[in-house]
């Protein structure tokens, strides 16, 4: 059975609600924490990894997230990581260079989802496929 670690920030709900949604496609050994509070130092434990972020200024993740990501960086190597967040204007650039990221660290990125604003049914639907892709 895989292993899978969720990881969010949200500032306004919205990615904390993508992130729910994640989890219940998901299949496996699931666990879901916010960036705030994972320990960097289990990364290595999980199978595969989701990072959730919502866009914040211009167009760059949460604080929170971006320190998790710097402490986990260099673990990331090899591993399925996807990605996903919501954003209120722009569109989704913060999403493609976390993407590129993650490429640059070696990480094999199997998907990223971005939805704007608040998810709505389709949005969450498209989160459950996420979820279930993992």
């Amino acid at each position: 059975m895989s292993k899978i670690a969720i990881i969010y920030a949200s500032t306004t709900g919205n990615t904390e609600a993508m992130a729910q949604a994640v989890k219940e496609g998901a299949s496996g050994d699931v666990s879901i924490f916010e960036a705030s509070s994972f320990d960097a130092s289990t990364i290595g434990e999980y199978d595969s990894i989701a990072l959730g972020s919502p866009a914040m200024g211009a167009e760059e993740l949460e604080d929170s997230v971006e320190e998790l990501y710097n402490n986990i960086e260099g673990s990331l190597k090899g591993k399925n990581v996807s990605i996903f967040g919501s954003y209120d204007w722009g569109d989704g650039q913060w999403l493609r260079d976390w993407e590129d990221r993650l490429t640059n660290a070696g990480a094999n990125v199997k998907q990223s989802l971005a939805v704007q604003n608040t998810p709505d049914d389709d949005g969450l639907a498209k989160c459950r496929d996420f979820g279930s892709k993992l």
